[in-house]
Order: structure tokens, then sequence, then C-alpha cells
């Protein structure tokens, strides 16, 4: 069983995850709403894989004999300015996701948790992907600019990305 310190925290990962899911599938709309497909897509996918993070949580809570509390869900936006806009906020947010991951593994180690903090670092790889894939989208649109023949290309090549669920929520693969 983990500490009520540490139950606590990863229930507040939990609902950040379902959070974070739900941005994306706001801006999965928005792009939607504005032509993009492939932009919707992608964002899409996002908000299947931060489900996934939520649901991963969640399980490995279970597995231990805890409790998962779910609690409301904070708006979100609902329009961007442009596609960087949009990439831009997702880098941020990617960044602050990956220094909540940073805490909750910090709180492992002091409580000598080894499980917990083997389990997380599936979550510290996770992140710099994450960050990775979201740079390196901001690259290209930079690159992009205006150029209406780009931002079709653009769009072309995120409508290619699919969702690949998770082999086992409760898994470290």
């Amino acid at each position: 069983m983990l500490s009520k310190k540490l139950e606590s925290a990863i229930n507040e990962q939990i609902n950040a995850e379902i959070w974070s899911a739900y941005l994306y599938l706001s801006m999965s709309a928005h792009f939607g709403a504005e032509g993009l497909p492939g932009i919707s897509n992608w964002f899409k996918v996002q908000f299947q894989e931060e489900m996934d993070h939520a649901l991963k949580f969640m399980d490995y809570m279970i597995a231990k004999g805890n409790r998962v509390e779910l609690s409301s869900i904070d708006k979100v936006g609902t329009s961007w300015n442009s596609i960087l806009a949009a990439f831009e906020d997702t880098l941020q947010h990617e960044k602050v996701v990956t220094s909540r991951i940073n805490n909750l593994v910090a709180m492992a180690r002091d409580e000598k948790d080894f499980a917990t903090e083997n389990m997380l670092q599936w979550f510290v790889n996770e992140q710099v992907e994450e960050e990775e894939m979201a740079k390196a989208l901001i690259d290209s649109i930079k690159l992009i600019g205006d150029n209406g023949f780009g931002i079709y290309t653009f769009d072309k090549e995120l409508a290619q990305r699919t969702y690949n669920p998770l082999k086992s929520s409760a898994s470290n693969e």
C-alpha cells in the first residue's frame, strides 16, 4: 500500500492527466472546426494517450490497495490564435507535466518506495518523448510559416498519426 502522501499526490496526477486529455480534446475540436482534420487527429490521439496515462496511474493505485479519487475537471481553453500557439501551449503544458512527474519520483525516493519509483520511470521516459515531439512540431511549423501548401502538407502528415493503446495500463511497458 502507498503512503497517504503518495496516494494523495498520485490522485492529483490522475486528475492532472485527465485535465491534459480534456485540453487536447479541446484542441482537437478547435482544429476540426478550423478545417484542419490532420491537426485535429493529432490532438485526438494525444487525448487518448493522456487518458491511457490516467488509467495507468489508476490501475497502479488499485493494485497497491489504494483508493482513486477523481475530482472535477477545471475548464480548458477552447480556441487558439494559430497552429503555432497551440503547439507552443502543448510544449509548455508538457513541461509542467514533466515537473509533476519528477516531483512524484522525488517523493517516492524520499519514502524509499522503490516499486513506485520504478513504475514512474515509464512516465519519465514518456515525458522526454512528449517534449521532444512538441518541440519538433514547433520547429516544423516555424519553417512552414504562413505557406498554405506547407500547412496543407503538415495537416496531411499529422493525419497519419494513429492511436496505439498501452498493452496494459498496470504494466511498465
